[in-house]
């Protein structure tokens, strides 16, 4: 059962979970936050209009509100998971991720003892999904990055925050993080890093980032929005 955070009340956590085609690794992602030493007031997971069972298996966890849609891309199913969402504080994670037991926690702790910060984010690794045979691992095993911080999945975010910002953009396949992120950034939101390791991104060779063949013009339209924006407010005949 999914228990509200008993610390404040202003201080609720929802996690939204989109997922399209996901269920191989949906129950594993739901479980990981269950997993929380702090408690998530709300989780809820949005069928992109999977067609794979991925909504029957966030049924099977009681508490866990699923919102379905027709396939909109990701960046719509995130937007859906904030509207509908009732929590302070926002997380989000991709349906064939890991989150670390103390993810929310160590966040959390910062947001509640430093008003001035907007979004806490912390580390996470890549590693090849156990479940693949040995073929496709060693295949997949050069895609595996380095550790890094900038991941949706990664991050604690104040709803006000957030919306601040704005939603993330629905005509991108991949992408719209980066998107949102960099406008997260020009309007000035307060961003810090925890020295943690929160989260666990899976690679199992059919990660949207991996999968799509227009990628690369994907991320090329969302770093040409953002130079039209810095041009847009640049000051005249400088």
């Amino acid at each position: 059962m999914i228990m509200a955070s008993h610390d404040h009340s202003d201080s609720r956590i929802s996690v939204v979970i989109p997922v399209f085609n996901g269920a191989r690794y949906l129950a594993e992602a739901i479980e990981s936050v269950l997993g929380q030493t702090l408690k998530a007031a709300e989780i809820i997971v949005v069928d992109d209009g999977s067609a794979d069972g991925s909504g029957d298996v966030a049924r099977r966890f009681p508490g866990v509100r699923v919102e379905t849609q027709p396939h909109a891309g990701i960046g719509a199913a995130r937007n859906r998971g904030v509207t509908v969402s009732t929590g302070a504080f926002i997380a989000f994670l991709d349906a064939d991720d890991l989150w670390l037991p103390d993810k929310l926690a160590v966040q959390a702790e910062l947001l509640r003892t430093d008003a001035t910060v907007d979004a806490v984010f912390g580390s996470y690794e890549a590693f090849v999904s156990p479940d693949l045979d040995a073929d496709t691992r060693a295949r997949l095993s050069g895609r595996v990055e380095a550790a890094g911080t900038c991941h949706a999945g990664a991050m604690l975010i104040r709803r006000p925050a957030l919306l601040r910002a704005g939603l993330f953009p629905t005509n991108v396949a991949v992408g719209e993080f980066m998107d949102w992120f960099m406008r997260a950034q020009e309007i000035g939101l307060v961003m810090r890093n925890v020295p943690a390791l929160v989260m666990r991104r899976r690679v199992h060779g059919g990660n949207t980032t991996l999968q799509r063949q227009h990628a690369l013009s994907d991320y090329t339209r969302v770093l040409k929005r953002a130079l039209d924006r810095r041009r847009a407010g640049a000051p005249k005949g400088g």
